[in-house]
């Protein structure tokens, strides 16, 4: 069986002309040098020195110096390497974003979220006998969705947030913002294709408590559904009614994700898509101060 890996393409490939020069000022933010980090380092350095010259006395002004060095070089870095966007939304733009905070709220409230990093499909009796019986075997991982801003980033608004394995997914008024490590990348909401639909999942691990089950399955079951006696620790496994979404663009952005409860992405993609139709009806641009 093959696994296709499921990921975003290259985050610096993600630009929109209408948001390039926020992209320039945060990308340059991004890759600039840490005060903080330079100026403890050394400090650490000098207060190692000070440590072997005049011992116990040198150990304690080193932790000072190294303490001081940290809060000057943070406070640095909080004008320096930090840009400031500031939104003044009109009660359309407000109100539609409520709609995708509050459709947003109920997919954060699910007791089970995943990312999805890569699918295959079952093609061999032996591999569907040892996967319970599964037509697609899934490589998922537990996922955080939050309400946060990028490291580089203050905003009087904090977007709704999905970590996306590398990336990590903001969803501000008027963009999504897509973060990997030092790199941003923009996908605008009217080339943002979401899909969502039912996904039965066969959960040999701890059932969340807010899905709905709809179906035993053996671990290892025979062609006609029954329990194959040949494997001695067979047992039932509860099916699972969980839902996926799927989000893709046309510059790169490949995400799937899995929630335990059904009901809850559709409202959220249709909230994002009223929230595109709004923003084309008005310019919608964050201030974006010279630091």
């Amino acid at each position: 069986m093959e696994m296709v890996r499921i990921s975003s393409g290259d985050v610096m490939e993600m630009e929109d002309a209408r948001f390039s020069d926020i992209l320039a000022e945060l990308n340059a933010k991004q890759i600039s040098t840490s005060l903080r980090v330079a100026l403890g380092w050394t400090a650490a350095a000098v207060a190692l020195l000070a440590t072997v010259i005049a011992g116990v006395g040198g150990f304690i002004g080193g932790a000072i110096l190294v303490g001081l060095a940290l809060w000057i070089g943070g406070w640095f870095d909080s004008y320096r390497r930090t840009s400031i966007l500031m939104y003044d939304l009109t009660d359309a733009n407000l109100a539609a974003y409520e709609l995708v905070t509050t459709s947003f709220d109920a997919m954060m409230k699910c007791a089970g979220k995943w990312h999805v990093d890569a699918s295959g499909a079952v093609r061999d009796i032996h591999t569907w006998k040892r996967n319970a019986g599964a037509a697609h075997i899934v490589d998922k991982r537990p996922t955080v969705f939050d309400y946060s801003l990028p490291r580089v980033v203050t905003s009087n608004i904090t977007p709704p947030a999905i970590k996306c394995g590398k990336e990590t997914l903001f969803f501000l008024p008027d963009f999504l913002l897509v973060v990997e490590s030092n790199k941003v990348g923009a996908v605008s909401y009217d080339t943002l294709s979401i899909r969502w639909e039912p996904s039965n999942f066969i959960e040999d691990g701890t059932v969340p408590h807010d899905t709905q089950i709809i179906g035993q399955t053996w671990k290892h079951p025979n062609k006609n559904g029954g329990p194959d006696r040949r494997f001695a620790n067979n047992y039932q496994i509860p099916i699972c009614r969980y839902e996926s979404i799927y989000l893709t663009s046309v510059n790169g952005l490949n995400e799937l994700l899995q929630v335990s409860r059904g009901g809850v992405t559709e409202p959220f993609a249709r909230n994002l898509r009223a929230l595109s139709a709004v923003n084309r009806t008005a310019v919608l641009q964050p201030a974006l101060p010279a630091i």
